[in-house]
């Protein structure tokens, strides 16, 4: 019977059309824009992209987010699709770490001026990139944010350091933004007591001290969210936290939960120094920084999650599923939700036209960021295919090019990915499911969701051309949903909290058919707003939590069919 179905499946199948690629109703992290080539380390002659430190804010109903270092900003009317503003007036070498406000929807204001030293930018027409500055500088600032509150009164916020606190000031607005009064210190980290706080990977160095910067103030029901990111912009484990007060100069209170901001598992890691906008509907979205660090630490790329604010006033990110597609921030009723769309390409047989190096093509769907496929040459002979070993229902695709001595530095006008995916059901005969043949568009974190999701058992990457001088791919992901049964639901947790009660080891029974898991945890069983994802095992040693917080555990289990039911929530003290 089970046969019968499957034939049937791909007999009705649109999947042997030709697929077209126009809708997009989803997104899938990291964001695939139009990324800036970096000149920090032109001296060393290192060229990658980098996307970090977004500064998103919605002005007259669209969308602006200012970059580290990217020569301009981006313009989006719905929060999925961005286009480049070169603007006429910019600082020389780009912002870095940008702040920016709307203020009562008339001026739009910017500054982070690479210095530390910046005037403010202020402009009520950014679609045309003309800006003028205010005649006075700001001294001393490093990831400066800029905030003017409904009563008009400003206020700078700033700090970048493993020494020294976030730190704010108050702003005369109608005197050229000048200092008005003291310098407060508001707060700074406390590694003893919050383990997310601690420098390395996956919490794990014992001799630095974490970074403390990137702060961002948002107003929600008359109180103030101060979001800061810690401990290192180069970890799985970079996150952004929130202190809570009733006045933009505290005093500063630490929420429960914490970090609100956090994804140190999966493909794509990183969640940090980022900001938060209400988009389409009055949805909040918090747009963060994820870590690349192939070429060097700071190579990073962008991310984009839900978050909100709870009835008790709890701010939170949602990112389970973090790096899975979807659904977009203007599609009503279901925004930021996870599309149910499962990885069907993970550890599948890979083979390729050719490989250099020994840089072969097992790497593009082992899910780990750092390696790739290198090709024998940047031409239409390269290409690569997956066997995901059984017919599935394929829905979105996501490439993600890698620079390898890609030899470019700064804005580059005219940039292009091109390229056709093909699927086939018995490797054979060939369908197109994705058509970048004849794409203007500069793509190096390709995501395309399928207007029609096809059938199939193979799915065939054909290269055209690529802008950088090497074709090299990171990974090439699959998404869609398998014919079978999704893994059962697990059973009871083991949770081992250490005497440094920052620690936790949390342990579970393995899942038959379980490609992976969701450790889920949280201050409430109502709460549990965190998660770390887990290929492949069954334990996980936590090092993020705060001393003196109860929590709650909870692990679901997932396959290319489905996602199971999470277990009972555990109590640990």
């Amino acid at each position: 019977m089970k046969q019968l179905f499957l034939l049937l499946l791909l007999f009705l199948s649109p999947a042997l059309a030709p697929a077209q690629d126009m809708r997009q109703d989803t997104y899938c992290n990291p964001l695939n824009i139009d990324y800036t080539y970096m000149i920090y380390n032109s001296d060393k002659d290192i060229s990658y992209r980098s996307g970090a430190d977004p500064a998103v804010v919605r002005f007259r109903g669209e969308y602006y987010m200012f970059v580290t270092r990217s020569n301009g900003y981006w313009h989006s009317k719905d929060l999925l699709n961005w286009d480049f503003i070169t603007p006429k007036n910019w600082y020389p070498q780009g912002s870095n770490a940008p702040a920016a406000h709307n203020y009562k929807d008339s001026v739009l204001y910017v500054t982070g001026d690479p210095s530390g030293s910046m005037s403010i930018l202020y402009s009520d027409d950014p679609q045309r990139g003309e800006w003028k500055a205010t005649p006075a500088i700001l001294h001393n600032l490093q990831d400066p944010d800029l905030f003017i509150d409904d009563d008009g009164r400003a206020y700078m916020f700033w700090g970048s350091s493993n020494v020294y606190p976030i730190r704010g000031v108050e702003l005369d607005k109608n005197h050229r933004f000048l200092p008005k009064g003291e310098v407060k210190e508001l707060f700074s980290l406390d590694m003893p007591r919050h383990g997310w706080e601690r420098f390395g990977e996956n919490h794990s160095d014992t001799v630095l001290g974490g970074y403390i910067e990137g702060p961002w103030l948002t107003k929600h029901n008359g109180r103030y969210y101060m979001q800061y990111g810690a401990p290192g912009t180069e970890f799985n484990v970079y996150a952004d936290g929130v202190y809570v007060a009733d006045h933009p100069m505290g005093p500063y209170t630490y929420q429960k939960h914490n970090p609100v901001s956090y994804k140190p598992g999966g493909y794509m890691n990183g969640a940090g120094h980022g900001s938060t906008v209400q988009g389409p509907g009055g949805a909040y979205w918090h747009f963060a920084s994820m870590a690349l660090s192939i070429n060097v630490n700071w190579e990073r790329r962008l991310c984009m999650f839900p978050a909100g604010f709870d009835k008790d006033g709890i701010m939170y990110v949602d990112t389970r599923f973090g790096d899975y597609p979807r659904y977009a921030p203007a599609v009503p009723g279901k925004r930021g939700r996870f599309r149910g769309w499962m990885l069907l390409s993970y550890r599948k047989p890979v083979t390729a036209s050719a490989v250099k190096g020994g840089l072969g093509p097992a790497a593009l769907t082992d899910e780990l960021t750092k390696t790739f496929w290198l090709a024998e040459a940047n031409d239409e002979r390269q290409w690569v295919m997956i066997d995901l070993e059984n017919p599935a229902r394929v829905c979105a695709v996501q490439v993600n090019y890698h620079d390898y001595r890609s030899d470019m530095y700064g804005r580059i006008p005219g940039l292009r990915h091109r390229y056709v995916i093909e699927g086939s059901t018995d490797g054979e005969t060939w369908n197109t499911l994705v058509d970048r043949k004849s794409s203007y568009k500069d793509t190096p974190n390709d995501y395309v969701e399928l207007e029609t999701p096809a059938t199939v058992r193979y799915v065939r990457y054909r290269n055209i051309d690529v802008p950088t001088p090497n074709l090299a791919i990171s990974e090439l992901r699959v998404f869609g949903l398998g014919f079978g049964k999704a893994p059962r639901r697990p059973g009871k947790l083991t949770l081992d909290r250490h005497a440094d009660r920052r620690d936790i080891t949390i342990r579970w029974e393995p899942v038959k058919g379980a490609q992976g898991y969701n450790v889920l945890w949280g201050i409430a069983p109502d709460k549990l707003y965190s998660s770390w994802m887990v290929y492949d095992g069954t334990e996980l040693l936590m090092k993020s939590l705060t001393t003196d917080q109860d929590y709650y555990f909870a692990v679901e289990a997932f396959n290319e069919n489905g996602v199971s039911l999470p277990s009972e929530p555990q109590y640990v003290e």
